[in-house]
């Protein structure tokens, strides 16, 4: 039986090291990593991924699944929900660093099989809906950007934080996790992490008018 971490970067923001020290941290003992660089979330399905696919084909009966977050397998409610069902059908545990969430295809209650499936399909459509929130505010940013070109640009100060402590602060402040808790997640400041919580969106767009210079 073998514990895979899989990790998706998206951007240049992100890093395979910084997810896979992070499962560590949480006390996870990784045997094999597994990831997919520069690939959409939201547009690529997991199986039709250079490395996700990988996953459907070395995942065995009694083998442990290791997710950052579920967002990892993909930001595509449909997409997220059938490969979780699937590894499950095949003996496989899903469990996620952040909230420490576990799936598996053990219980054979019925009301327990639907509360879990309900808690997959919440967090799957959270993914999603972080998503287009996300694009959302990036539009914002780069119109702000392009509408200030040429101008005295005034962007304020450069945010303290890249977009990977951004998404795992979003992503625990989705799951009502204290602001200590995000802090000593993500090494940023509390005060950081209120003023995200009280403006998602001007962060992402702070992100996206840095970026762009």
């Amino acid at each position: 039986m073998a514990t895979i971490f899989y990790a998706r970067v998206s951007t240049t923001d992100q890093t395979v090291e910084h997810q896979r020290i992070g499962a560590e941290a949480a006390g996870f003992k990784i045997d094999r990593v597994v990831a997919d660089h520069g690939v959409s979330g939201v547009s690529t399905r997991l199986a039709e991924r250079p490395e996700g696919k990988r996953l459907f084909d070395i995942l065995r009966s009694g083998d442990t699944l290791v997710v950052r977050w579920i967002d990892r397998l993909g930001r595509n409610y449909g997409d997220v929900c059938d490969a979780i069902r699937e590894f499950m059908r095949r003996g496989v545990v899903i469990r996620t660093v952040i909230n420490g969430l576990t799936f598996d295809g053990a219980t054979k209650d019925p009301m327990q099989q639907a509360v879990r499936d309900a808690l997959i399909a919440f967090m799957a459509a959270t993914a999603q809906a972080n998503a287009e929130a996300i694009k959302e505010a990036q539009r914002g940013g780069i119109a702000l950007a392009k509408a200030t070109a040429g101008e005295m640009k005034y962007r304020g100060r450069k945010p303290t934080f890249d977009k990977d402590q951004l998404e795992v602060v979003r992503n625990m402040l989705e799951q009502s996790a204290g602001v200590g808790q995000i802090a000593a997640a993500t090494g940023l400041s509390r005060q950081t992490i209120y003023r995200i919580k009280e403006d998602p969106a001007g962060a992402e767009g702070a992100l996206a008018s840095w970026a762009r210079t």
